[in-house]
């Protein structure tokens, strides 16, 4: 999706930028590639530099409720310092690195309802326009995809995907907000968890795998939320048997419910899967439960959402694109 816009701080004449990204879903921690197309205006402008945005819309939850921002969270120089005289049109080809915590927006094809933009910002003669945006398609990593495909096998569905503002206690997390993706839980556990929420927090190392279990309660006790965190390896995927590793995080998950509070019961060391488990007692930190986009309980492994959801998620996009200058950011 690309939006073509005047440099509205010199008025009409002034130059135009319009940013195309290569075609394909990218990566976390790869290489995202494009070309800045520039036209010049009435006249000859000095470009003083060109940037780009990565942008992500966030949910907060705060004292007066909840509300949903835009957050930048990281920002690149792909040029400038050059004329561009009247009427001249310029490509400018650039390849950045995203983030490795950049969040996924699809799987398997099907968009998960998360809306990531980047956002061309043009500065001339002293002048600064956000002009162009286009939607940012990104794809999980092999390690991602292996572990949601391992809860899928052992029966667990997707609910709803969403951004939160704030922070996950005890991990390296490096962006301001975090992804969760909710599970419906299998047959198997249905009976101990509501829901599994689960977050991938990568790094050019590894991947650290935070599972959060919203717990039923009984009947003489409330229920409760249990957060633990795994860390795995980028190497080896093909050869690791995730859906035997997945499963034996969620019965380390379901069986903190009878020892809660007891941090012994948690800190454990490797077992020979190439994982650490640890259970964090200061939980995740910022404010922040997200707003779902409802996807129904499809199973991960034969697709997560449907026309319908697809559809709005489009047009959570444009709302996302058209909005953008009236929201806050957060950098």
């Amino acid at each position: 999706m690309v939006f073509k816009r005047l440099l509205g701080s010199l008025g009409v004449g002034g130059p135009t930028v319009d940013t195309t990204l290569d075609p394909g879903a990218a990566l976390p921690g790869s290489t995202l590639s494009g070309q800045v197309h520039l036209r010049g205006g009435d006249a000859d402008f000095e470009i003083e530099h060109i940037t780009l945005e990565l942008l992500a819309r966030v949910e907060a939850e705060h004292e007066d409720g909840e509300s949903e921002g835009t957050v930048v969270f990281e920002r690149f120089t792909v040029g400038g310092g050059f004329r561009l005289a009247a009427g001249e049109e310029r490509g400018l080809p650039f390849g950045v690195t995203l983030p490795w915590e950049t969040p996924i927006t699809e799987l398997y094809g099907q968009p998960l309802g998360i809306v990531l933009g980047v956002r061309t910002e043009l500065a001339v003669a002293g002048a600064k326009d956000k002009g162009d945006l286009d939607q940012l398609t990104v794809q999980p990593l092999p390690v991602q995809e292996a572990v949601l495909e391992a809860f899928g096998q052992l029966g667990f569905g997707f609910r709803s995907a969403d951004l939160e503002f704030g922070r996950i206690g005890g991990t390296g997390q490096q962006l301001p907000f975090y992804q969760e993706l909710e599970l419906t839980p299998s047959s198997q556990y249905a009976h101990a968890v509501n829901e599994i929420e689960l977050t991938f927090l990568a790094t050019p190392g590894g991947m650290e795998v935070v599972l959060e279990a919203d717990k039923r309660g009984g009947l003489l006790s409330s229920g409760h939320d249990a957060l633990t965190r795994f860390t795995v390896s980028h190497d080896g995927v093909a050869h690791q048997d995730w859906t035997t590793l997945v499963d034996g995080w969620i019965r380390q998950l379901v069986e903190q419910r009878a020892s809660y509070g007891s941090r012994s019961a948690y800190e454990h060391g490797g077992d020979g899967h190439g994982y650490h488990g640890q259970r964090h007692d200061d939980h995740r930190s910022g404010p922040g439960t997200g707003t779902a986009v409802a996807a129904g309980a499809a199973g991960l492994a034969a697709g997560v959402v449907g026309g319908m959801v697809a559809a709005e998620v489009v047009d959570e996009v444009g709302d996302f694109f058209e909005g953008d200058e009236e929201d806050g950011e957060e950098d």
